[in-house]
């Protein structure tokens, strides 16, 4: 959520970042609410101030041996009694102006920061770099990895769709085995660089979807319980930094590094149509998490160590790939500055994402309410949010398919996960 002080102070510039942005944003209806709610407060502090002076007043003539019939007090009581009245018709008042703000601010997205560049759609996104060309395979005959996968059996759609619906998969045998090899090795590689594993509940309420973005804004595209106020969760991002909510943290404590493997759920609400072939754009996926919660002045750096961490599974998969700082228009709700890793599909002869790795700065903190206090210093601060995808586990095993694919249409196993499978061969 903006800081409606920001807005307040510097309306012109938020206007302009916003209008960057994808989408119409206007914050003249949060100036105008701001506006009122600030008179109706300054009216509301000089009544209180004025019913402050007449109890005194009306103690102080009592005192000094003034009769309490006397016309004098009688009048100031009457004004008294007639202020209560005002102030407490007031006072609902501002409590429903500062809930109409409230609302237009969750409403709002992220400001882009200054390092991310300005463009009006995904073809204004910058390349950063790119990785792995020598691994590239030289097989000009490489078949999209749900056609290998399903020849191989170990990839079954027909089934899941009777099972569940379109956008659904079953692995069996070895694709069972190859996607829990994936997310031992990722967790592994990510404790080993400091990241402290959780398995969070895979239902939040809608405090958690409200704290990371997703709500209300983006309702249709998550599943919802008809009973109960639970949701299923779209990424780990929603559990594991709503631990802290409402919560304050000892500066000691930050920065703080959490990973975690978990199923995801995903209506893709809007892209019927796309990829509705293979393992890129499902309802039900697992991924590994990356979440870091950090001080303001490190959130920056913190986004480039956190892109790195992304980048060591895929170059420990020898997984061609590139970086892409994602333009404004191209940018998430919650987010800042993005990096998106793209790896290389062969059978469609491109990029395609497989993480995005984001700056919140405090957007997420002022939402979730979680700060953080430094020893001997008065009040909080908000904490600076960040997370990426260490990765998306079904798109990994849908570049493995294509780019370990052999000629006589087996699969080669990357050597990091032979361990895990005990096999070179699929």
């Amino acid at each position: 959520m903006l800081d409606i002080k920001q807005i307040r102070e510097n309306p012109q510039l938020v206007q302009e970042k916003l209008n960057t942005r994808s989408g119409k944003y206007e914050i003249q209806p949060i100036l105008d609410l701001s506006q009122q709610q600030r008179e109706l407060e300054v009216k509301r502090n000089e009544l209180q101030a004025r019913s402050n002076e007449i109890g005194k007043l009306v103690g102080q003539k009592v005192r000094s041996g003034v009769n309490p019939q006397d016309e004098s007090i009688l009048a100031l009581k009457e004004e008294g009694n007639s202020l209560k009245i005002t102030l407490s018709s007031l006072e609902p008042q501002e409590k429903e102006l500062k809930a109409q703000i409230h609302q237009l601010l969750l409403a709002l997205p992220n400001l882009p920061s200054d390092s991310t560049p300005i463009g009006t759609s995904e073809d204004d996104n910058q390349e950063v770099k790119t990785w792995g060309d020598e691994y590239k395979p030289e097989n000009p005959n490489i078949v999209p990895h749900w056609e290998i996968g399903e020849k191989l059996g170990i990839l079954n759609f027909e089934r899941a769709v009777k099972i569940a619906q379109t956008r659904f998969v079953s692995l069996i045998g070895a694709g069972a085995a190859l996607e829990r090899a994936l997310i031992q090795f990722m967790l592994s590689k990510h404790i080993e660089n400091g990241y402290i594993e959780v398995s969070p509940p895979l239902l939040v309420n809608t405090d958690s979807l409200t704290g990371t973005g997703q709500l209300p804004k983006f309702a249709e595209d998550s599943f919802k319980c008809a009973e109960d106020d639970l949701w299923l969760i779209p990424t780990a991002e929603v559990p594991v930094t709503n631990f802290y909510r409402e919560e304050i943290i000892n500066a000691e404590e930050l920065p703080i590094y959490h990973t975690a493997y978990t199923p995801c759920f995903r209506r893709e609400a809007g892209s019927y149509g796309r990829d509705m072939r293979g393992l890129i754009r499902l309802h039900q996926f697992n991924k590994v998490e990356l979440v870091k919660l950090v001080k303001p002045e490190s959130s920056f750096d913190e986004l480039e160590t956190l892109l790195v961490s992304a980048e060591s599974i895929l170059q420990a998969l020898k997984l061609p790939y590139r970086v892409i700082n994602l333009c404004t228009a191209d940018l998430g709700f919650s987010a800042t500055k993005t990096y998106d890793l793209e790896v290389w599909l062969p059978s469609a002869g491109k990029y395609r994402e497989i993480s995005s790795c984001s700056n919140c700065v405090d957007f997420q903190a002022r939402r979730a309410d979680i700060r953080f206090k430094e020893a001997g210093k008065k009040g909080t601060q908000f904490v600076h949010t960040l997370n990426g995808s260490g990765l998306a586990v079904g798109r990994t095993m849908a570049a493995i398919l294509e780019n370990y694919q052999q000629a006589d249409g087996t699969i080669k196993v990357p050597e990091v996960l032979q361990v895990y499978l005990g096999r070179e061969v699929l």
